[in-house]
């Protein structure tokens, strides 16, 4: 059998908004901001409707059939997360969170609890707020060290003195995917070597889950942060992956019902994991809805998504470059070290904003500003790009739209 192949026109009949027009715009609506949030497809609206239709009842206290159903949903799909990013313990080692924000916090917060001066963490220069605020926090509270791998020229991390960076490390949070330049680090060597160093890894993976592969058991990595409104799931719902050992050790990150398997007036015993760390009503319908975006991704499949992203990268990097000579791309040229539908661009000297604004005109939707990596910006030289990012559900003639929408731009800016 030959490999999976992906349609993206037939994708995009699952989605219902991309059958639409912009609000602001009678052309038809083009959609190149999923690296903010995707768009849903029917399977995952369907599934948060019947649950609120059929189902709706709080999740592990009711004894009635409802009840017990809607346990067993929300459960499921923590089960089906799980075993989509290869976890040993599916059902002990997923706890579901606000979003992927939340999940680096809560590890910054329990986890960074043991931390204290003279430890150090170690991020990257490329990373987005999520995976660099918490602990910049933690730094300031505790007094640990931070300290960073740097960006090349390339756009890539550069490794060269990680072994230098990570002596006497307790953690390494790194990207797994750049929200700005579409870089993916080759994790395998790098976690291998942190561990080697005696440091754990913390891979932010909010940009990588929904486009590539991703075994936490064959990467042997610690903790992992995910978001459900990035891979075609709901908004409210993200996903940290850590050790049973590690959740085992680690002390509550908030307090209250659902959380505790005892309560006295001079004190509480905390849960089982995953429920210890997730106190109070739950996400239900979220949650239910993510293990729906699941099942479609892997009813599409996840190479064919990577491999469709690469070709579809290419074609819109050579056609954006080669249509325009004042248009810039930060991050790597496709061909060489693997890189996401990310793509971050300077055009002139047009402020992003406004190019953003005369290509919604258009109904091409993208992102402008710091994207939340102002460090990065300062080191890229710039306040802001525009960002056009790239999913399953485009095509060439999306590109072909975006290069139509940046002609007006040029037109009107030359």
């Amino acid at each position: 059998m030959g490999e999976k192949t992906l349609d993206p026109c037939a994708i995009r009949a699952d989605f219902p908004i991309l059958a639409g027009r912009g609000p602001t715009s009678s052309h038809p609506l083009v959609y190149l901001d999923s690296a903010s949030s995707a768009q849903r497809p029917q399977s995952v609206l369907d599934a948060m409707d019947d649950y609120y239709s059929t189902t709706h009842a709080n999740v592990h206290r009711g004894v009635y059939a409802i009840a017990e159903e809607a346990t067993r949903r929300y459960e499921l799909a923590r089960t089906t997360m799980g075993r989509f990013i290869g976890a040993p313990l599916p059902s002990k080692e997923i706890v579901f969170t606000k979003n992927g924000t939340e999940a680096i916090n809560l590890v910054a917060r329990t986890f960074g609890e043991r931390l204290g001066s003279g430890d150090v963490i170690v991020l990257s220069e490329v990373e987005h707020h999520a995976n660099l605020v918490p602990w910049l926090m933690l730094a300031e509270s505790r007094g640990v060290e931070l300290r960073y791998l740097p960006m090349r020229e390339d756009f890539t991390i550069d490794l060269d003195g990680l072994d230098q960076v990570l002596e006497g490390a307790k953690l390494l949070a790194i990207t797994g995917a750049s929200n700005v330049l579409g870089n993916i680090p080759d994790l395998g060597p790098i976690i291998e070597r942190a561990h080697a160093l005696g440091a754990l890894v913390l891979v932010d993976a909010c940009q990588l889950v929904p486009h590539r592969r991703v075994n936490v058991a064959e990467l042997d990595v610690d903790f992992l942060a995910a978001t459900g409104h990035k891979m075609l799931g709901p908004t409210g719902i993200g996903v940290l992956y850590a050790r049973a050992a590690l959740l085992e050790a680690m002390p509550p990150f908030l307090g209250g019902g659902e959380m505790i398997s005892d309560v006295r007036l001079d004190g509480f015993t905390t849960n089982e994991i995953p429920w210890k760390f997730e106190a109070g009503t739950p996400p239900i319908a979220e949650a239910i809805g993510l293990g729906a975006a699941v099942n479609y991704l892997e009813s599409i499949g996840l190479e064919a998504i990577a491999e469709h992203e690469r070709s579809l990268t290419s074609y819109a990097i050579a056609a954006l470059t080669d249509a325009f000579k004042e248009l810039t791309v930060f991050g790597p040229a496709p061909g060489g070290a693997d890189r996401s539908g990310v793509i971050s661009f300077a055009f002139g000297d047009v402020h992003p904003h406004d190019v953003a604004q005369i290509l919604d005109e258009k109904g091409v939707c993208v992102r402008a500003g710091h994207h939340c990596a102002k460090p990065l910006m300062r080191a890229l030289g710039v306040g802001a790009t525009t960002r056009a990012s790239l999913y399953l559900y485009n095509d060439e003639d999306d590109v072909d739209a975006l290069i139509a929408g940046l002609g007006r731009v040029h037109e009107l800016f030359a």
